[in-house]
Parts: structure tokens; C-alpha cells; sequence
């Protein structure tokens, strides 16, 4: 599967509607974030499974501060919804497939108790 490239309209839905994406923030401009894109794009065509977001900082700078991006690349992972995952920085082919990896094999149950208890603490 190739990237997709995400906006303001399209990335909620894009991560309530797929079980696993992944979200690449970068920039034209960023060198780390160029070196990133082919290592990026080679897992999305090993990973029919996943969704392989891209998200330009410099098109879409209201999205990127609603998520809180404060330095490019940024890869973040979501399960069912939910961010599992967010790392600044450039990752290498390996520690890019142990991400997905992990991401695969969590227990969603769990997570979603964890997420409940979290707000449940927050909003006591």
C-alpha cells in the first residue's frame, strides 16, 4: 500500500476508520524528514495491513498544532483510535518495524482499560 497524505478533513477519519495507521508530520524543508520518507514508504508497501498517514507541517501548521508537534519528523501510531505511540525523529528501517510490530501485537483490551482509568483519574 502507498502513503496517504492526510489533511484537517481527512485525519480524524482516517484514524476512527482504520484499525492501525501511522502518521509521518514532516516538511519539505527537513532534511531528517526527507531521509525518513523512503524507509517510510518502503514499509507502507511491506504492511498491506496499515495505514501509512503523511502529514506536510507547512500545509496543514493548524493540524500539526492541534497535535502537538513541536519537531519534525514526528511518527505517531494509533490502534482503534487511539495516538499508542509518538516519537520525534528520523527511525531506521528496524526500529520502524519493531514499531509496527508492537503496535500489531498489542492487546487492545487493555489499552482502552489503561486509556479509561487515565480519564477516569484525570477527571476525578
Amino acid at each position: 500500500m502507498s502513503t496517504v497524505n492526510l489533511t484537517a478533513d481527512t485525519f480524524m477519519s482516517t484514524i476512527t476508520g482504520s484499525d492501525i495507521v501511522l502518521v509521518d508530520w514532516w516538511a519539505s524543508w527537513c532534511g531528517p524528514c526527507r531521509m525518513f520518507a523512503p524507509v517510510y514508504d518502503k514499509a507502507a508497501a511491506a504492511h498491506d495491513d496499515v495505514v501509512f498517514g503523511k502529514v506536510d507541517t507547512e500545509a496543514e501548521q493548524s493540524l500539526a498544532a492541534q497535535a502537538g508537534i513541536t519537531s519534525i519528523p514526528t511518527l505517531m501510531a494509533f490502534r482503534g483510535g487511539i495516538l499508542v505511540f509518538s516519537q520525534p525523529g528520523a527511525l531506521p528501517a528496524a526500529a520502524l518495524e519493531q514499531v509496527i510490530i508492537a503496535v500489531k501485537g498489542l492487546d487492545m483490551d487493555e489499552v482502552r482499560k489503561q486509556v479509561a482509568e487515565q480519564d477516569a483519574t484525570a477527571s476525578a
